[in-house]
């Protein structure tokens, strides 16, 4: 037993170096891009064997996490992170019809007057709503929070049973399917799953409402993704606006604008199910072992562009 605990407390220590090598080499920059194989190095952490056999849902049924044990696949409060294999596709299409589920789909686009035309399956409806314009991306970005939390409290939340949110500027890549249905949805960010939370870029300015103190937060989660039941989602909009609105009415701005308040609100109240990297992943981080099928793929930023 000592031996154990006396490998344990080695590893950690050369994982703790390992790290620190890899925050001075510039692993958090995303200037230098040569650096970003190693994190492949760092450990995800092993989902504990008696959680493991818990992990089921509505929508899956019982999961698999044993089929991946390369990575994490449960969360502290025992959330199932679903990655391609530890579901059957087949049980989570059935358990959906069963349920006779209508699931909502917004994206927020600067432009909507040249959406185009989509042919699309029986059953789905396409809908344009004009928002109000703003100045700056950041701004499109920030407010809408405010504009999907006034839509689900109206027709959209009429009419839709699970409502998901995702950026305009993606393309899917893969069957995107009931598998990640839950009451609440949080997506882990591909650029940092992999970092320790000391690294993580969560909002660190202690006068803004989305602040994290250190030592707090479980994952980086991306905005470019979020889901849930409109009930789930009409709380953490709300917590969101409110916090945005705050911080501008006091001269502030968190650093990654919307999604430093998301991820405040799902440090508070813990995502149902959280979605591996393999929904929404960055080709600029090129091929990784573990994430054998993208659903989302990143489509080139033009950030020179966007935020002049």
């Amino acid at each position: 037993m000592a031996l154990k605990e006396g490998l344990r407390a080695w590893k950690r220590i050369f994982w703790r170096q390992i790290l620190l090598a890899l925050g001075l080499l510039g692993l958090f920059l995303y200037g230098l891009p040569k650096f970003r194989h190693l994190e492949a190095l760092i450990p995800m952490g092993v989902c504990p064997s008696a959680t493991m056999s818990l992990l089921r849902d509505n929508f899956t049924g019982a999961l698999r996490p044993w089929a991946r044990p390369e990575v994490l696949t449960c969360t502290p409060w025992g959330a199932p992170i679903i990655w391609d294999g530890i579901f059957d596709p087949d049980v989570a299409k059935q358990e959906a019809t069963q349920q006779n589920l209508t699931i909502g789909l917004t994206v927020f686009a600067v432009g909507p007057g040249a959406v185009p035309r989509v042919a699309l399956g029986p059953g789905r409806r396409l809908r344009v709503e004009l928002v109000v314009r703003e100045r700056r991306w950041q701004d499109v970005s920030m407010a809408r929070m405010r504009t999907l939390h006034a839509a689900l409290g109206g027709r959209l939340g009429r009419e839709a049973h699970f409502v998901f949110c995702m950026d305009v500027d993606q393309h899917f890549s893969s069957t995107f399917g009931p598998e990640a249905l839950a009451e609440s949805v949080a997506q882990l960010h591909s650029w940092h799953y992999h970092w320790p939370r000391w690294l993580l870029p969560f909002e660190r300015d202690a006068h803004s409402t989305a602040a994290m103190a250190r030592g707090e937060g479980d994952f980086y989660y991306h905005a470019a993704v979020f889901g849930g039941s409109v009930a789930a989602l009409r709380d953490l909009t709300a917590h969101c606006a409110r916090g945005l609105a705050w911080d501008r009415a006091r001269g502030l701005e968190a650093r990654w604008h919307d999604e430093s308040h998301l991820n405040k609100f799902f440090w508070l109240h813990k995502p149902a199910k959280v979605l591996s990297p393999e929904f929404c992943w960055s080709p600029d981080l090129g091929r990784r072992a573990e994430i054998r099928r993208p659903r989302l793929l990143w489509a080139p930023k033009e950030y020179r562009l966007l935020r002049d």
